[in-house]
């Protein structure tokens, strides 16, 4: 699986410079060039880091990871400030960042940076091994690849590792809570989009008919379940 990244960077020349040496590390990357822009996309779609630039037009960076918090999205953030002050940088974790990289930086010290912050849900820290099928989907989890109808399905590390879940608890109703704990790592205490937005992309990644779901049903006022009919593994 390959890390999803969004790059919240209203200046080109640096958003071109970043995501091209990520998508050499091997990141998929998609961009924002401003806050309005990265919120409605970090909030609609699933991704395993936002970089998030502090000075942005329509919404500053620290209003938008402010109200990414507010919303319940949990997904890690790394902040590119230019503000070299402690209090600015510690506004910036206050707010709900994870780290931030002061610019002008070093690109090696940024991708450590966006390493240190994806290993805290190591790819494969869910699951167990071998060949699962469920319609036509097949998920090879030691090879950590999907196919539909035979042909790949592209899915994110944390898609993959829901999805991989949902798998191991077949039949079960799980909470969001539940799933925020044991795929995320989080200890949830409040309600929060991150599942929602996951397991909407995998239903349209992975069902027929998205809006009539056949393997991953809404439980309401609780969670999700997983159900796959006959399956193999």
């Amino acid at each position: 699986m390959r890390p999803n990244v969004l790059l919240v960077e209203d200046e080109e020349a640096l958003r071109m410079t970043v995501g091209d040496r990520l998508r050499t590390e091997g990141y998929l990357v998609d961009y924002a060039t401003n806050g309005d822009e990265g919120f409605e996309k970090a909030t609609h779609l699933p991704f395993d880091l936002i970089i998030l630039d502090l000075m942005l037009p329509h919404r500053d960076g620290l209003s938008m990871c402010r109200d990414l918090r507010n919303a319940g999205l949990i997904t890690p953030i790394l902040m590119l400030t230019a503000r070299g002050l402690t209090e600015d940088k510690v506004l910036g974790l206050k707010t709900g960042g994870d780290d931030y990289v002061t610019k002008p930086f070093e690109m090696q010290e940024l991708v450590a940076r966006v390493e240190a912050l994806l290993r805290r849900v190591p790819i494969g820290s869910v699951g167990s091994r071998g060949v699962y099928y469920f319609g036509t989907i097949r998920v090879d989890r030691r090879a950590t690849e999907v196919t539909r109808d035979g042909e790949p399905v592209n899915l994110s590390i944390r898609e993959f590792q829901l999805l991989k879940y949902f798998i191991d608890n077949a039949g079960v109703t799980l909470s969001r809570e539940q799933l925020l704990t044991d795929v995320w790592g989080y200890n949830a205490k409040i309600f929060t989009r991150t599942v929602d937005v996951h397991v909407a992309s995998l239903r349209q990644k992975l069902e027929s008919d998205p809006k009539q779901p056949l393997f991953i049903q809404t439980i309401q006022r609780v969670g999700y379940k997983f159900t796959p009919g006959v399956a193999t593994s």
